[in-house]
């Protein structure tokens, strides 16, 4: 009993009525902001993808969130209010799973022993995550600038002008494997923590949601890859008039032009 009550005292707890609640609140917050994110991601995927149906398209997804369709000319103004708030949940989701990460060399080599020696698929999946999360906030950081401070250039043409001749490409490719990955194990550690969709058999469950993790994150991969490359097709198609705003047909003899 004293070595337990000198324990206690050792991390701090002494005089503590009950365990604190903080560490479970601050886990939903950061499960909460992650799940957000990630739908938002899957979401934004949908939307640039539209390119594959044709430039129409993805013109009028652009004008619908500008608010062309509402108020009869573009705001461009919302697109960065929705970005700002992205990039907020983006810096608390952060700091949040910053609590959980090895922060010295001792902590990471203590961490890497202890997954070599128990050699658990989902400790492996959480060093994943960790490496990618600590990739995306260099990769991150060029694309929401641009698009914060920039929106007005999204666009068939203007997004494809950013991924040719401006050079994006590259980065876009590590993004997408870094955010794909990402946020497909966040979706099935969240799923086993708070023990969505639950089996009476924890094995049998777990096998369920690895299977549907690999076919999410496969799925959006080939459809981001193939967007990617609708966008690059389409840039150096368009390099020789680089800068020229996408306008539809429709569009092209009438008698005002889009507002940005």
């Amino acid at each position: 009993m004293e070595s337990s009550n000198q324990l206690i005292a050792g991390i701090g707890l002494a005089g503590t009525a009950h365990a604190s609640r903080w560490p479970a609140r601050l886990d939903l917050a950061q499960s909460g902001t992650g799940l957000i994110l990630a739908l938002f991601m899957w979401g934004h995927m949908f939307f640039v993808s539209t390119i594959l149906i044709s430039n129409d398209a993805m013109w009028k997804v652009t004008k619908l969130f500008e608010g062309y369709f509402f108020f009869g000319r573009s705001y461009v103004g919302i697109v960065s209010f929705i970005v700002a708030g992205v990039i907020a949940l983006i810096v608390v989701h952060a700091l949040l799973a910053m609590r959980k990460v090895p922060i010295s060399y001792r902590q990471f080599t203590t961490f890497r022993s202890h997954k070599n020696m128990i050699r658990h698929e989902d400790t492996t999946l959480w060093a994943w995550q960790a490496f990618t999360g600590f990739a995306l906030f260099f990769l991150l950081a060029p694309h929401v600038y641009i698009m914060l401070t920039h929106p007005d250039l999204i666009g068939p043409f203007e997004s494809a002008d950013r991924v040719w001749s401006g050079h994006f490409w590259p980065l876009y490719i590590l993004l997408m494997l870094a955010i794909e990955l990402h946020a497909g194990i966040g979706l099935y550690r969240l799923m086993v923590k708070w023990q969505w969709f639950a089996g009476p058999d924890p094995n049998s469950t777990r096998k369920r949601l690895r299977a549907f993790r690999r076919t999410l994150t496969a799925f959006f991969l080939i459809l981001g890859f193939a967007t990617l490359v609708a966008y690059i097709k389409i840039g150096i198609a368009h390099a020789p008039h680089y800068g020229q705003r996408y306008v539809p047909a429709a569009l092209q003899n009438a008698p005002t032009a889009v507002t940005q």
